[in-house]
């Protein structure tokens, strides 16, 4: 069906904007209760977390979950390790976890994306295509659109489903040198190897462990956290092999969490924070490696 550009886009803001007001009033609120108590200025970085916390959330999320989400983020995420700069967390996802296990109902599930069609600019209204991965299998993909996945045309959170305007995000970052194009691409190189793994381990082709990699790239929030959260460079790795690492196993992690655990078809939130949390050893291995290599060079060991 031909899309009405236009109407679309007047939807789109009409979901998004009151998610983001209510992210910028709350979190900016304790942005600056935290300024002033610890007597320093007001970092700007909170922008950054402000855009991309109502991106990953569904659009049918109650207003009072989104002030609370994004205050858990802003105060268990970042502040309390003593603010910009200093969390080993990604804020925005801090939040996002929060509420998936809170309000798991309000997050995931079919109910979430079919109990309000009028949210959707094209009327969608359906299971995403991850969940019917996993209940259909492989084939599920006979019903499906590759390109609708790619352009955005199926259900999912607000800043997650056009693969299309991530990668228009992700050669921004890379341009600006703000992301790490590394990290970019070892996350889809471990998604795509372990991916083939499972489908050499498929015990028939119509297993969901038979879901192809091409599949795996444009459904879920993979791109968008590929591009947008993984590259945090506050809670990334910061040596450039650690980087590799930290990247593909992110990657490898989205795939394993999607296709081995029924209860949540989605992996690349949990992926990205508990890669946030080892960021800094493999760093620190990273480092220790370098060390030793240098020290063996100049017969040091």
């Amino acid at each position: 069906a031909q899309v009405d550009w236009i109407a679309a886009i007047l939807k789109g803001l009409g979901v998004f904007l009151p998610l983001y007001i209510v992210t910028v009033a709350v979190g900016g609120a304790l942005e600056t209760l935290f300024a002033v108590v610890r007597k320093h200025e007001i970092n700007e970085g909170f922008l950054v977390t402000s855009l991309l916390f109502p991106l990953i959330l569904p659009p049918t999320l109650p207003l009072w979950q989104v002030g609370l989400g994004i205050a858990f983020g802003v105060v268990l995420g970042k502040e309390v390790f003593g603010g910009t700069g200093m969390n080993i967390l990604n804020p925005a996802l801090t939040g996002r976890i929060f509420l998936y296990f809170a309000y798991p109902a309000r997050m995931s599930g079919d109910g979430v994306w079919t109990a309000s069609p009028e949210s959707w600019a094209d009327g969608y209204s359906g299971a995403t295509p991850l969940a019917r991965f996993y209940s259909e299998g492989s084939a599920s993909l006979e019903t499906l659109d590759w390109w609708d996945s790619f352009w955005g045309f199926i259900p999912g959170s607000l800043g997650e489903t056009c693969v299309a305007a991530c990668l228009l995000g992700a050669a921004i970052l890379v341009f600006t040198k703000v992301g790490s194009w590394r990290i970019m691409l070892s996350c889809v190189l471990g998604l795509v190897g372990t991916t083939l793994l499972f489908n050499a381990l498929a015990p028939d082709p119509g297993h969901y462990l038979a879901i192809p990699w091409e599949w795996q790239l444009v459904t879920g929030g993979f791109a968008f956290g590929a591009v947008f959260m993984a590259t945090d460079p506050v809670s990334a790795a910061q040596t450039r092999t650690g980087m590799w690492i930290y990247g593909a196993l992110i990657g490898a992690l989205t795939v394993m969490v999607r296709v081995l655990n029924p209860a949540y078809p989605e992996g690349m939130m949990l992926a990205i924070i508990f890669m946030n949390i080892f960021a800094p050893v493999i760093d620190h291995y990273v480092v220790r490696a370098n060390i030793r290599r240098r020290e063996r060079r100049l017969g040091l060991q």
